[in-house]
């Protein structure tokens, strides 16, 4: 779409009564002349200059996320309640309609910061309040390109303008009907803020920045300066709070990530994801597993590249990769087919979840669920980590918000144990029934805690003390915990070779379709907490 200013002598007064008495051609050239006003955004001066800071403006981004030409605007025509604004607000900020992505049909919001800040008003949350639900009601993925200097001042200042407001009731309610995205692509603030917060996949440009106010308005409330990077910037999302699933360096990437979030995705939640054809999936060198994982449990290694050694090659699409690390969580395909991955990672704390792993975890699995999208576990820990820092920040309720979610799970889930599992984070981590099935590495040790812990704690030893006796000890608790003891008691249904997990994985995915529900889950989780 060409972005273009209208001419000045068709420039068209938004209070002009209705067109009596006017020909059709006139009719038409009124039109066509309000639709170039709108199309010009905030003017040839504001789009230039935007265009100069090297960032796309709403309608680029429109124009590069979605299929060429498959744009459907709503509401071009929109401008602000009060008179005195009417001329100066094309599309009142915020442009939003209909498109498709990969031949598949979304919605869109795209705020235009030439436009008063894309600030949001009445008439633009009417807007998107039609959207929301024409991409319901249809079954379509909601996409936030968000940028906001936040409510629109002076409109919503005074009891009248509050009054107006939180008139609707579900504004902010998430059933998870359809996917919604957001992208942080300049300062958000207000109502780009809490839609993204509500969204299901977060990517923020670094320079961009996610506040409850901007940097001026928090500065003058606590009486100090503040740094717009330290009040809501990339660091601070993606590696603290973990409201950011990518961190990406342009907008271009940002576009990229989400056309990439929704090829693993259904369009809504009564479907299955899209498959690829398994003739097109490249299967990765399984032997290349021996060099990742060392025979020893006490050498780390990045489970991260473990699993682009099991899923299709190029397939992994890691999320919240900062944040939680000692757990890892990612879209991928197995055969075609999507899968979401659930990891710990031995190069994190050996491994050992602590809240903000739990946290991640959680959040994931309702993604998942939500989305008929099925679970694989890969398991390499000692246990959910403990310590003073972990109880004040409520280790166990995380740990319990985890292991109920992985219980509410209705989609199909594996586990595969591969060095060690350890404690309540065997249950946690898909284990006993908490999977539909269990494999283990012919290496893996399965117990209530490691055998080297288990000696001091049951014997009151430690090897120093008695280093034959230690190991002896030892070597007596570790014959009840091998991959082949659990298959014993059928806690696994499979002992495997490490280069048999991908096998083992595609024909388990296979067994467990769900078929007699078409693939779609019981979605207990849909309305669970969008932050826990």
């Amino acid at each position: 779409m060409n972005i273009t200013s209208a001419p000045k002598s068709s420039a068209v007064n938004s209070k002009t009564t209705a067109p009596a008495g006017l020909s059709y051609e006139e009719q038409g050239a009124q039109l066509e002349a309000r639709v170039s006003i709108a199309l010009a955004m905030g003017g040839e001066a504001k789009v230039a200059q935007r265009r100069a800071s090297g960032h796309l403006n709403a309608r680029e981004r429109i124009e590069q996320l979605l299929d060429t030409g498959s744009f459907s605007e709503t509401g071009m025509l929109a401008v602000s309640v009060l008179p005195d604004d009417r001329e100066t607000s094309p599309a009142d900020a915020k442009i939003t309609g209909t498109g498709r992505i990969e031949g598949r049909r979304v919605a869109v919001v795209s705020n235009d910061m030439t436009v008063k800040g894309a600030s949001s008003s009445a008439v633009n949350m009417r807007k998107i309040g039609r959207l929301k639900e024409t991409a319901t009601r249809n079954g379509m993925p909601l996409i936030f390109l968000g940028e906001s200097s936040g409510s629109r001042l002076p409109d919503s200042l005074g009891a009248e303008a509050m009054a107006a407001a939180g008139q609707d009731s579900q504004q902010y309610c998430r059933r998870r009907e359809t996917p919604w995205v957001s992208a942080v692509l300049g300062p958000c603030l207000g109502s780009s803020t809490w839609y993204t917060c509500l969204s299901d996949f977060v990517v923020l440009r670094k320079g961009a920045f996610l506040a409850v106010s901007s940097a001026r308005v928090t500065s003058l409330a606590i009486g100090e300066a503040v740094d717009p990077e330290e009040l809501g910037g990339w660091k601070l999302h993606a590696e603290q709070t973990g409201l950011v699933d990518v961190v990406v360096n342009s907008d271009a990437e940002a576009l990229v990530a989400i056309r990439r979030f929704l090829s693993y995705l259904p369009s809504h939640a009564g479907a299955r994801p899209p498959g690829q054809p398994a003739a097109e999936a490249i299967a990765p060198d399984a032997d290349k597993l021996l060099d990742l994982v060392p025979a020893a449990r006490s050498k780390t290694y990045d489970m991260r590249k473990v699993i682009a050694g099991i899923v299709d090659d190029g397939s992994f699409f890691n999320l919240k990769d900062r944040f939680g690390r000692a757990a890892v969580t990612g879209l991928a395909r197995l055969n075609g087919e999507s899968v979401g991955i659930v990891a710990s990672n031995p190069m994190f704390k050996g491994g050992a979840m602590d809240p903000d792993a739990c946290r991640k975890v959680s959040s994931f699995l309702v993604l998942c669920d939500s989305f008929n999208i099925p679970i694989v576990f890969l398991v390499d820990t000692p246990g959910f980590l403990v310590g003073i820092e972990g109880e004040r920040k409520g280790a166990p309720a995380h740990i319990m918000n985890m292991i109920h979610a992985v219980q509410l799970c209705s989609v199909p889930k594996l586990s595969v144990i591969m060095r060690k599992s350890y404690g309540q984070a065997y249950i946690n981590m898909g284990g006993g029934r908490n999977s539909d099935e269990v494999a283990a590495w012919t290496s893996a040790d399965v117990s209530f805690m490691d055998p080297q812990i288990g000696v001091s704690v049951l014997h009151g030893i430690k090897r120093e003390d008695d280093p034959e006796r230690f190991d002896r000890l030892k070597a007596e608790l570790a014959r009840d915990t091998s991959a082949y003891a659990l298959a014993g008691a059928f806690g696994v249904q499979s002992v495997i070779a490490p280069q048999q997990t991908r096998t083992w994985l595609i024909e388990g995915l296979a067994t467990h379709r769900r078929e007699r529900n078409g693939g779609v889950g019981q979605h207990e989780m849909r309305s669970w907490p969008t932050y826990i």
